[in-house]
């Protein structure tokens, strides 16, 4: 694949994982104001997707290159936000919200790794 076709795959899947970003942010209702749970939640998501696809993609060929870059990189890339996270860690802690800045940084590490786990054993599973 030409570079300008697998640019425009990840550009398609970034759109695409923005978009579907942004939507969870605005039908997410936190349970604790002012907790980003929408951010945990995409981010939680997004790792077991990228768990799962990438599994797929290294042990079947249920997902081409082509899918990898459009779904893990573009979607998974645009769909996650741990930029968003970094500054509302920073938020918290700018606020004296050391609890939750605790519960946000080892809930989107420990669960983000987990859920990427998992995600690669579902793949295993149902390959």
């Amino acid at each position: 694949m030409k570079q300008a076709g697998a640019v425009l795959l990840v550009g398609v899947g970034g759109f695409i994982g923005s978009m579907a970003r942004y939507l969870v942010a605005l039908t997410f209702v936190p349970l604790v104001p002012g907790f980003p749970f929408a951010t945990l939640t995409v981010n939680l998501l997004g790792s077991f997707l990228i768990g799962f696809l990438s599994e797929l993609a290294v042990s079947t060929t249920l997902v081409s290159p082509e899918a990898r870059l459009l779904l893990v990189t573009g979607f998974c890339g645009g769909f996650t936000t741990f930029s968003a996270y970094m500054f509302e860690n920073a938020a918290l802690l700018k606020d004296g919200q050391l609890f939750y800045a605790g519960i946000y940084l080892v809930g989107t590490i420990i669960g983000g790794f987990v859920a990427l786990y998992t995600g690669t054993l579902f793949a295993k599973l149902w390959t």
